[in-house]
């Protein structure tokens, strides 16, 4: 369970997020551009401190305002995707997936490699790889941490649609497979549609709504998206 009531002030508005998000499966962050998004996934695995508030996962403190708690990124058991795959060119792919990461089994790296189909990249640059094979890469080196929870920040959005499409079906194994529990920040409700288990939606910094994707979707909020 991450259970979060944090708030911090940014320069367009007042962010304040409060909600308890079962990990499991794939719970999706929609929103427009400059809702607080990207906000929401910075003060979850800390690259960005809320003023005020705390943040608990499976019931570890990760930040207490009062208690003057903040645990720092790499403590955290939090794996993120950004956009940009942040691969090291100078480095083969697989110094890039064990990059960082303090102690990798080798049934562990099998298992993901395999579950991301990268097995025939791993003596390649990341000058020779396409859009979507970086980012199963760059997904690949965050698992090898033994995430606790995986972020993804609008992971997709630079691919073009059929990297899209191959894109999320790795995401799909990653929650079958892997078992992994996944937050997803898109704006693509198709992306939605086909991964989400349940939605959360944001405006101005703001909790809008929260539920399973069947109901969030029939909102009138989502109406002129569909």
């Amino acid at each position: 369970m991450l259970n979060l009531d944090v708030k911090k002030q940014l320069s367009r508005f007042l962010f304040e997020f409060k909600l308890q998000i079962p990990c499991q499966s794939v719970t999706a962050v929609l929103g427009v551009s400059g809702a607080g998004k990207s906000t929401l996934i910075n003060v979850i695995n800390g690259l960005s401190k809320p003023d005020r508030g705390f943040i608990h996962l499976n019931g570890t403190i990760l930040y207490d305002g009062e208690q003057k708690i903040f645990v720092l990124p790499e403590k955290r058991d939090i794996g993120t995707v950004f956009q940009d795959p942040l691969l090291f060119p100078h480095y083969r792919v697989i110094k890039n997936l064990t990059y960082g990461a303090k102690k990798i089994t080798m049934s562990r790296f099998d298992e993901i490699v395999d579950v991301l189909n990268i097995r025939p990249l791993l003596l390649r640059y990341p000058a020779m790889l396409s859009g979507g094979e970086k980012q199963r890469v760059a997904i690949g080196r965050a698992l090898l941490t033994h995430p606790k929870l995986l972020l993804m920040d609008e992971p997709l959005s630079a691919l073009d649609m059929p990297r899209k499409k191959e894109m999320l079906s790795y995401i799909e194994k990653l929650v079958n497979e892997l078992n992994i529990p996944i937050i997803y920040v898109t704006h693509n409700i198709n992306e939605v549609k086909r991964i989400a288990h349940d939605v959360v939606i944001l405006e101005q910094g703001k909790l809008l709504d929260y539920g399973k994707t069947d109901s969030i979707l029939q909102s009138a909020y989502l109406q002129e998206w569909l």
